[in-house]
C-alpha cells in the first residue's frame, strides 16, 4: 500500500517495528560499530558507513522526496560538499547567482581552488543558462526560491538544457522542502536539503541531504560520504526523524502565517518591497505555481533604510535576530552581515543585498503576535 504524504512523514514507506521490543519511537543506535555473527553476514559494520537510525531517516527522506535514496550528512555544506566531488578539474558548473552564501563561498573559493570553472548566471531566464553552457559542463546547480531574494527557476526548463548538454542538474529545495516542491519529478537528478531547517524543525541540530534517483550516482556519493567522514551521526539522525513527523502540519501552518505577515508588510509605511513568491506581483510567481503545491513561509523585505533595518534586529522581542530557518521559531536575518557577508561584493550590489534587506523565516507563533512585534520593531 502507498501511504499518503502526511502519513509516511511519520513512517515512511511501511510501518515496520524496529526489533523486539515494538518501540513506537525508532532507536537511536548510539554505537561506532556493529559486533557480527560470522563473516559475511555483517548487516551493519561501522557508523561512519552505516547505522539503523540514519537508514531510517534516509529511507523517509526519500520517499518524501518521490526518489530512490537519500544519503544524510553531517551538514547542508558536507551535502553540497560531496555533490562537487564528481567535478574534476577543468570541468565547468553553472549556477545561479542568488544562492546561500556558504553555497556561493564553497563553489568560488573551494571549487574553483579545485581546477573547477564556475559560471554564477541568472537561472530564472533558460536563455541566459542556455548561452553560458559549455562543453566541459557537468552540473548545473540552482536553488528555487533563492536564497534570500526569493527568485523562482524553471525546474524542468533547466533540466532540458543541462541534459541537453550531459550535464546534470541539481536543486536546493531547502526552503520549500517536498510538502510543496519535488524537483526529481520534474526532471532533477539530485535534490538537496540543509536538513537543520524545515525538515528537523526544531532549531536543534545541523544535518544535510543529498537525494537521488540513479542508482549508479547513489552508490558513488555514498562511497564519497563513507570516504570524508560526513555520515550524520545516529542523535542528529533522531532528531530529524522526530522532526519530519510533523513537517507537512508545520508547514502548512507557517505558510498561512507567511501569507499573512506578507500582505500585512507590503502595507506597512516603513517597508518599500516585500519578496515573497505567493504575491501575484513576484516575477517567478507563473512558474512557482507550475511545479510547487505552495509558496512556503520565507519572506524578505526590504525597509525604507538602513538605520530602520538595524533598529528593528535590535527591537525585535517575540521574533529572534539570528541566523538560520525553517524552524518553529521565528527568525530575521540580515543577509549583508549574516548569510551573505562573503558574497563578492559587485555580486551582492547587482543582486541588490543591501544594508535595507531583511529575511524573515515566519514559525508556528500567533500571526497577529508577529506581525505586532514586527509593526513595533518596525516603528520610527
Amino acid at each position: 500500500m502507498k501511504w499518503d504524504f502526511d502519513t509516511r512523514c511519520i513512517h515512511g514507506e511501511a510501518h515496520a517495528w524496529a526489533d523486539g521490543a515494538r518501540s513506537v519511537s525508532f532507536p537511536i543506535y548510539q554505537t561506532a560499530t556493529f559486533g557480527h555473527s560470522m563473516i559475511g553476514h555483517e548487516q551493519f559494520n561501522y557508523t561512519r558507513q552505516d547505522n539503523p537510525t540514519r537508514q531510517q531517516l534516509e529511507e523517509v527522506v526519500a520517499s518524501l522526496e518521490e526518489a530512490d535514496s537519500a544519503i544524510a550528512f553531517s551538514s547542508g555544506m558536507a551535502a553540497i560538499a560531496a555533490l562537487t566531488e564528481i567535478l574534476r578539474p577543468g570541468d565547468h558548473l553553472v549556477c545561479g547567482e542568488d544562492l546561500y552564501g556558504g553555497t556561493t563561498r564553497l563553489f568560488s573559493q573551494i571549487c574553483e581552488k579545485n581546477g573547477v570553472t564556475v559560471s554564477f548566471v541568472d537561472t530564472t531566464d533558460p536563455a541566459k543558462l542556455e548561452e553560458a553552457m559549455r562543453p566541459s559542463t557537468r552540473l548545473v546547480h540552482v536553488e528555487t526560491p533563492s536564497n534570500p531574494m526569493m527568485t523562482v527557476t524553471d525546474i524542468r526548463a533547466c533540466a532540458d538544457i543541462a541534459h541537453a548538454h550531459g550535464a546534470l542538474l541539481s536543486v536546493d529545495n531547502t526552503f520549500l522542502s517536498p510538502v510543496f516542491q519535488r524537483p526529481l519529478t520534474l526532471g532533477a537528478d539530485a535534490v538537496l536539503h540543509s536538513g537543520s531547517k524545515y525538515l528537523s524543525g526544531h532549531n536543534d541540530t545541523i544535518a544535510g541531504f543529498l537525494v537521488l534517483n540513479d542508482r549508479d550516482l547513489t552508490e558513488r556519493f555514498r562511497l564519497i560520504a563513507k570516504t570524508i567522514g560526513a555520515a550524520l551521526a545516529p542523535f542528529d539522525s533522531w532528531l530529524v526523524l522526530r522532526g519530519l513527523k510533523t513537517l507537512h502540519v508545520r508547514m502548512q501552518r507557517q505558510q498561512e502565517n507567511a501569507r499573512f505577515l506578507a500582505h500585512a508588510l507590503q502595507r506597512h509605511p516603513a517597508v518599500r518591497e516585500v519578496l515573497y513568491i505567493g504575491l501575484p506581483e513576484m516575477p517567478g510567481y507563473a512558474v512557482n505555481r507550475r511545479q510547487t503545491s505552495g509558496t512556503g513561509a520565507m519572506i524578505s523585505f526590504r525597509v525604507r533604510d538602513e538605520a530602520t533595518a538595524r533598529r528593528a534586529l535590535e527591537r525585535v522581542r517575540l521574533i529572534t535576530f539570528a541566523e538560520s530557518l525553517g524552524g518553529t521559531e521565528s527568525l530575521l536575518t540580515y543577509p549583508l552581515t549574516q548569510t551573505h557577508c562573503e558574497v563578492p561584493e559587485a555580486l551582492r550590489r547587482k543582486l541588490r543585498i543591501d544594508g535595507t534587506l531583511l529575511r524573515l523565516s515566519v514559525g508556528l507563533e500567533n500571526a497577529e503576535d508577529l506581525l505586532a512585534d514586527l509593526t513595533q520593531a518596525l516603528e520610527a
